[in-house]
């Protein structure tokens, strides 16, 4: 045995030795009832610390389960905050701009005089032709998502949204050619709307549709291939269907 370990083991005697003392002398102190009463309330008194160490213990361990959960809703709230940062900086070129807000000057000063409101009050009615005019709802991305991979191709969905935009425009300039009184026409307009009357059929009575000469007269979209391949898209997303008949083909909103 070398010293080291000679020196661990006389350590752990004199600590037992001390144990055994310290024991026999609270016993000696058990003996005096004075000493007895003041044990006691120090037993109580060691109790009641410990009961506070437990629920010290407790709040602790509930801070943390509180902190933890705050710290991974602060991580889902950067998520979101870098999505719709993305979001702000990635909107669809179709999709529609908030305009400037009006300052509260100019409203008060729009608002000055029976002229003036008389023109607020015409800026609020609503535009005839706008408010009748139906146009086709843009895809969402869960809509393209869906659309089959043979039939989508390399084509984007900002492209076949701005394809949508463009048969907007279409439907909105003819059908307010149609909602226009003849004697208001001139020679060109009044050619325009006997052909659209022409296109008529019972199955287009009452709905929207247009005719590939409508894309061409209104746009400046090309009528070829990759557009029919976008019209096949809009079908399957139920945004129109094809009314045939007497030569024409007829796209009619949904």
């Amino acid at each position: 045995m070398d010293s080291s370990e000679l020196e661990d083991l006389t350590q752990h005697i004199n600590d037992k030795i001390s144990g055994v003392m310290k024991i026999l002398h609270l016993r000696t102190l058990a003996k005096d009832p004075d000493k007895r009463n003041m044990l006691k309330k120090i037993s109580q008194d060691l109790l009641s610390i410990n009961n506070l160490l437990n629920q010290f213990e407790a709040q602790v361990n509930q801070q943390k389960e509180i902190l933890k959960s705050l710290k991974e809703l602060e991580k889902l709230f950067e998520e979101d905050v870098k999505q719709a940062k993305h979001l702000k900086e990635n909107i669809p070129p179709h999709m529609p701009r908030k305009g400037p807000v009006q300052s509260s000057a100019a409203v008060q000063k729009t608002s000055q005089g029976p002229e003036s409101n008389k023109e607020l009050e015409l800026s609020k009615k609503p535009s005839k032709h706008k408010d009748c005019i139906r146009e086709m709802l843009f895809i969402t991305t869960a809509e393209f998502e869906n659309i089959p991979a043979y039939m989508k191709g390399r084509f984007t969905y900002d492209q076949i949204n701005n394809v949508i935009q463009d048969i907007n425009k279409a439907v909105v300039c003819k059908y307010k050619i149609l909602k226009q009184s003849l004697k208001s026409m001139n020679n060109a307009t009044r050619k325009l709307y006997q052909r659209f009357k022409d296109e008529e059929c019972k199955e287009t009575k009452g709905q929207y549709f247009i005719v590939d000469a409508d894309i061409k007269e209104f746009t400046q979209m090309k009528v070829e291939k990759k557009f029919h391949v976008m019209l096949n898209m809009l079908r399957h997303c139920q945004r129109l269907r094809e009314v045939r008949g007497g030569g024409i083909i007829r796209y009619m909103l949904q």
